[in-house]
């Protein structure tokens, strides 16, 4: 089964990331980007078939060590 996890940062916590990668689009004259912000993205294989049992696993390493839940969201979807 796979899995991914992908984390952002909550909704006005700065991200100076973003802010570079905004300014660095402008610069190579693309045009029409009204902001950016990052994030990062896992993908990750799991053995077994329980969905169930998966998301709660990767809700748990979210929690403990994929995402800081202080200043970042996260969403898990799981696959085939």
């Amino acid at each position: 089964m796979k899995a991914r996890v992908t984390v952002t940062l909550k909704t006005g916590v700065l991200d100076p990331q973003g802010k570079a990668i905004e300014g660095a689009l402008a610069s190579l004259g693309i045009d029409g980007v009204g902001s950016v912000r990052q994030g990062k993205v896992f993908d990750i294989e799991l053995a077994g078939s329980d969905r169930a049992a998966a998301e709660a696993m990767l809700k748990t390493a979210c929690e403990k060590l994929l995402a800081n839940t202080v200043i970042e969201n996260y969403s898990i979807e799981i696959g085939a």
